[in-house]
């Protein structure tokens, strides 16, 4: 029996004993419902905020989705479950979104939501957030909630996430002068109609999650 063979016997034979967090979650719980019945004698919709916020919390962590995995992953390590899911997310924002747009559009009111200026600002704020996303190991959402497990990594990231929030506040007015005003707004409806924004989005996802799809088992037999 080689040695490598007697270590991994050993390891097999001394499984590690889980610590019971029954305690913790119950104590979770009592706080997670004292501050709702406290929030709705403030207010009853923070209430209701205040509980969907925490059921998808739980979502986020069950789940592990996570955007800078469903970019990351497709490299590192071959896999794109979470590039496809996160694909099914924007068809589902988007037929969402198109639903709520053209009925108040409909009923003679303005279109809802932000159209944001696109540019080079749009480039330059893409790499830089990708670049920290990498580095921190998530995005925003994966930070909050890495940091309710416990990675102190995260809270040094959250950290500096606020710091490069209120810089880019206070820079803002310059960054609007030198990009955000000549860029242009781009409407997909406006350019291609509602029909062909509509149906022309969800082709394009539609051929992405089939190239992810191919992508993942594109080796195997």
């Amino acid at each position: 029996m080689s040695e490598t063979t007697v270590i991994i016997k050993r390891r097999t034979q001394t499984p590690v004993k889980k610590k019971s967090q029954i305690g913790y979650t119950a104590a979770a719980l009592v706080v997670i419902i004292a501050m709702g019945v406290y929030l709705a004698q403030v207010k009853t919709l923070l209430s209701i905020i205040w509980f969907l916020g925490i059921a998808l919390g739980v979502i986020l962590q069950k789940s592990r989705f996570c955007f800078t995995a469903s970019l990351r992953d497709p490299i590192l390590t071959g896999s794109t479950t979470l590039t496809r899911a996160t694909l099914i997310a924007f068809a589902v924002a988007m037929v969402g979104f198109a639903a709520l747009q053209f009925t108040t559009l409909l009923k003679g009111g303005p279109v809802t939501g932000n159209v944001s200026p696109v540019g080079l600002h749009t480039v330059i704020g893409a790499i830089l957030f990708g670049i920290g996303m990498v580095i921190s190991g998530g995005c925003a959402s994966g930070t909050l909630m890495r940091m309710g497990e416990g990675f102190a990594m995260q809270w040094i990231s959250i950290t500096t996430f606020i710091l490069g929030s209120v810089l880019g506040a206070i820079h803002f007015g310059w960054w609007t002068e030198n990009f955000f005003r000549a860029a242009p707004k781009i409407y997909i409806p406006e350019v291609l109609g509602w029909a062909g924004g509509f149906w022309g989005q969800l082709a394009v996802l539609a051929l992405l999650y089939v190239v992810a799809t191919w992508y993942e088992y594109r080796n195997i037999d």
